[in-house]
């Protein structure tokens, strides 16, 4: 297994693993930056940041969203690192795929899992609880199993894991993931007594607060993969309860809830990470700051030796101003490079992989698609249509802010509005 540095790569071979598609840009224990790390100009993450540290009478809430690779994943482990949140917040950061189903999640999964998760985290970096505090959560782990018995009519049920508090978390959060049987019986359950699960949150949370000096910020990852339709129901028709836990949160949100009406719930609270502009509204000229922040991206990881200048501006141009699609751009045209036995990645790299996406794109669009891609490229404007949504999702449209939004064709697909 080959180290993960961080390094620049003066080869193909650490360059291929330097634009893994899922590479993790978490901060070192130093509190300094990732080295892979690029800060762009006019970050919303210092508009999240700014509102994290602003004095509260409740812990806040915050819903963060963007398009799929815009870097939120990234943004997140940056704030998690900054040394004025961690002096005001006890943080951590998870992603609820590890604790829950993101294809069937529901809201009473994430509250067991913020639950679990603070109390396994702070009791693993060696945090001491209070002994009352732990009878309490023994008492309402006995009248979950017992709820749970009795909602299984007697047979053995999955949830009868463990003696502790500790195995307790570890092991229901898994079993609601894998076991569909025991993720009914757990959320009747919590349908019974949700404010018990609150309680607990809110006991562990007070207990943090009171042995740190500092408030428990949850920083939850990969919320925004659940479809449209799950969102709804956790963060429109839930929100008062998803914003009950006595914690600051900060959720991750699908874009797609962004482009409903139920947006409103959640409109005060909400921030969102737009893709970088590589160009204006008008199309004329090019955002040179936009081409610098992603240029740096690609030099962080790869000796400019490795790549001819004008390969690289044809990546950062093919990427539409996404980071996961750059790191996928230069990750197919590093392979097709290699396989050319080049010593450098050329042009004729980067245009074989924008063919290659762009034939992904044409096994799925059909012509209602391309008429509306159409209309959008030449207009640039974001209306609400039925069919805009699921091609943003798609990255087939990207959207961009100028002072105000507007959005574009993905630039591999623009050769296809041409037939």
């Amino acid at each position: 297994m080959i180290e993960l540095n961080y390094e620049q790569a003066k080869d193909f071979n650490r360059a291929w693993l330097n634009f893994e598609l899922d590479l993790p840009l978490r901060p070192p224990a130093d509190g300094q930056s990732n080295p892979f790390y690029v800060n762009r100009s006019g970050n919303p993450i210092a508009e999240l940041k700014d509102a994290l540290l602003a004095p509260f009478y409740n812990p806040p809430k915050f819903f963060f969203s963007g398009h799929r690779g815009c870097g939120k994943s990234t943004e997140l482990l940056h704030l998690l690192g900054d040394p004025e949140i961690q002096k005001k917040y006890w943080a951590i950061n998870f992603s609820i795929r590890h604790d829950a189903d993101i294809i069937d999640l529901d809201f009473r999964d994430v509250l067991l899992a913020i639950g679990g998760r603070l109390y396994r985290e702070y009791r693993q970096l060696g945090g001491e609880l209070p002994e009352q505090l732990l009878k309490e959560l023994h008492s309402w782990k006995g009248k979950v199993e017992q709820e749970i018995q009795t909602i299984a009519d007697g047979r053995i049920s999955g949830i009868e894991i463990a003696a502790g508090i500790d195995a307790f978390f570890a092991n229901a959060g898994l079993k609601m993931k894998l076991e569909p049987a025991t993720r009914v019986e757990m959320r009747q359950t919590f349908d019974k007594d949700v404010t018990g699960l609150i309680a607990v949150i809110n006991a562990i949370t007070s207990a943090i607060y009171r042995k740190e000096g500092r408030f428990p910020l949850v920083l939850i990852d990969d919320m925004d993969k659940p479809d449209l339709d799950k969102a709804r129901a956790i963060f429109h028709d839930r929100r008062e309860i998803m914003t009950q836990p006595h914690c600051a949160i900060v959720y991750t949100v699908s874009s797609a809830l962004f482009y409903s009406k139920e947006f409103d719930a959640i409109r005060d609270q909400a921030i969102f990470l737009p893709n970088i502009n590589l160009s204006t509204l008008s199309g004329e000229g090019v955002n040179h700051e936009g081409y610098a922040a992603l240029r740096k991206f690609i030099e962080l990881r790869m000796s400019p030796s490795l790549i001819a200048p004008e390969a690289l501006d044809l990546a950062i141009y093919y990427s539409g101003g996404v980071f996961r699609e750059l790191a996928r751009v230069m990750r197919t045209a590093i392979g097709h490079a290699r396989r050319r036995g080049a010593q450098r990645v050329e042009v004729e790299d980067v245009e074989w992989t924008a063919s290659e996406i762009r034939n992904e794109y044409r096994r799925i669009l059909d012509k209602e698609d391309m008429k509306l891609l159409r209309t959008i490229y030449k207009t640039k404007k974001l209306e609400f249509v039925g069919r805009l949504r699921p091609l943003l999702q798609l990255l087939a449209i990207l959207e961009y802010r100028d002072g105000e939004n507007w959005c574009d064709v993905h630039p591999v697909l623009r050769k296809l509005l041409d037939g």
